[in-house]
């Protein structure tokens, strides 16, 4: 039996049903005050007891009632509640959100669902990002859990990655990929500009899923274009003086206060001329006012202020130089590259973005190895790193996606390329300006049915060794 004293039905609580009935009575009385007004003014229908007399009726009832409730509440019972009108129910006004709590995994009110695509115009990758920059999350849940980097960076299998428009902040297109692939991937891609607080929410939301994040982390605004390699606020050398050294701090400690993995690739394509990043011009000469060797210091200018705030214990660093046989002559040598490498103990992932995509040239004959065995040999020369295909995929121009796919995951198979711990599908159709001509790129694995075939038999090859979960 319960102890709780019972309450009227519209009272949230033993006082105020007292409260209620009181109120009840008052408007008792009052009623009856007013209808012996009535029935004393001239006009009315039937004689009756003096408005006087009934008023002291009424006035006395209502001091018995309240002596009764009184000495019910002293009992611990609830008295009978006198009829009364139903009162009308009050709507039940909506929750004011708690400031910092966690939203739902749908995009927060005020993200603008906007893609912004670029390409290089040299050939470096194709981005879809949000323009819109965001405040950081704050510290996920305890129950959001990730393997250890030492894991992370040493799979058993590889990773089946993908980037799509709006993952992770809208898994939409994310997830219809994963169903025409056959599988779930694994790695989800994004980007993100200097002009932006990190988004701890993209992360929270990946490991929700079990995938690894891997942030392309640009220094400069996430909506510059990519046919304008220079913007003299992020020169290398301003970044060097210190210019957002605060905005690295918080940044920083904004991935600490999550607590969650995520892999970074800092400043990619560094060995092209389509980024403010980038040291030289194609005619060799300074890009962005940046020097020889600024590109290494800002990096480990950066990794050292992540140090010193506790985030490297977060951060998978990925460095990701383009495929070297679509770059000027100069920037093909292995010293070039090399004058680029921050250094083992400033770098845990090794990445390569590489397209198949047109103008095609005599030499290429649309295999794994033209498009990366060059670049492999130089990366391989310069670190035993894990490599991480970093950001690839075909065009359905040329007719030469199917042959070019097939070679792909074949070559995954031999014992030369186990160092290669995954890749990451550019899965979106965009339209961009190439050599002066407007040249539209179905980048999406399902451009055609021949196109998608090839991509689900390859991933799920067993020699290809892909973390293979079906849909």
């Amino acid at each position: 039996m319960s102890d709780v004293t019972p309450r009227t039905w519209w009272a949230a609580s033993g006082r105020a049903s007292k409260l209620t009935a009181l109120g009840g009575i008052v408007l008792t009385v009052a009623l009856v005050a007013t209808s012996a007004v009535v029935w004393a003014s001239p006009g009315g229908f039937t004689p009756g007891p003096s408005a006087e007399d009934q008023l002291a009726a009424a006035l006395a009832e209502n001091k018995a009632l309240k002596e009764d409730l009184d000495a019910a509440e002293r009992a611990g019972a609830a008295p009978t509640p006198t009829p009364t009108r139903t009162p009308t129910p009050t709507p039940t006004p909506k929750p004011t959100p708690t400031p910092g709590a966690k939203t739902a995994p749908a995009p927060e009110p005020g993200t603008r669902i906007v893609t912004v695509y670029r390409s290089s115009p040299e050939g470096g990758g194709e981005q879809a990002v949000d323009p819109a920059p965001a405040p950081s999350t704050p510290p996920t849940s305890p129950a959001v859990t990730a393997p250890p980097i030492a894991s992370i960076v040493a799979p058993t299998q590889r990773y089946f990655g993908m980037y799509t428009a709006q993952a992770p902040f809208n898994f939409a297109t994310f997830d219809d990929a994963a169903v025409k692939s056959g599988s779930r991937q694994s790695l989800v891609g994004y980007f993100g500009g200097w002009d932006q607080a990190f988004r701890g929410d993209a992360v929270v939301r990946s490991w929700e899923r079990g995938l690894l994040p891997m942030l392309t982390w640009e220094s400069r605004p996430i909506a510059a274009a990519n046919d304008v390699p220079e913007d003299p606020v992020y020169a290398l050398p301003r970044i060097l003086d210190g210019a957002f050294d605060d905005y690295l701090r918080t940044y920083a400690r904004d991935i600490v206060a999550t607590g969650l993995p995520l892999a970074i690739r800092l400043n990619h394509e560094m060995n092209g001329t389509w980024y403010p990043w980038n040291e030289q011009k194609t005619n060799g000469s300074s890009n962005n006012g940046n020097r020889t060797g600024d590109y290494v210091a800002v990096w480990r200018h950066v990794h050292d202020i992540f140090e010193a705030e506790g985030a490297n214990a977060f951060v998978i660093w990925t460095w990701a130089p383009n495929i070297i046989n679509n770059l000027p002559d100069r920037h093909q040598t292995l010293e070039y590259l090399r004058s680029l490498y921050p250094g083992d103990e400033y770098v845990d992932l090794v990445g390569v973005s590489g397209y198949l995509r047109q103008p095609f040239v005599a030499a290429n004959d649309f295999t794994f190895d033209y498009t990366f065995g060059a670049t492999l040999d130089q990366l391989r020369a310069l670190t035993d790193k894990p490599i991480l295909l970093a950001e690839i995929a075909a065009t359905e121009n040329g007719g030469k996606k199917v042959a070019w796919l097939n070679s792909v995951f074949a070559s995954l198979g031999e014992p030369e390329n186990a160092d290669i711990i995954g890749l990451a599908w550019f899965n979106i159709a965009v339209t961009t300006v190439s050599q002066g001509q407007l040249v539209t790129n179905d980048w999406r694995i399902d451009s055609r049915g021949a196109s998608l075939a090839a991509f689900r038999a390859g991933l799920a090859s067993p020699a290809a060794n892909f973390r293979f979960l079906a849909y």
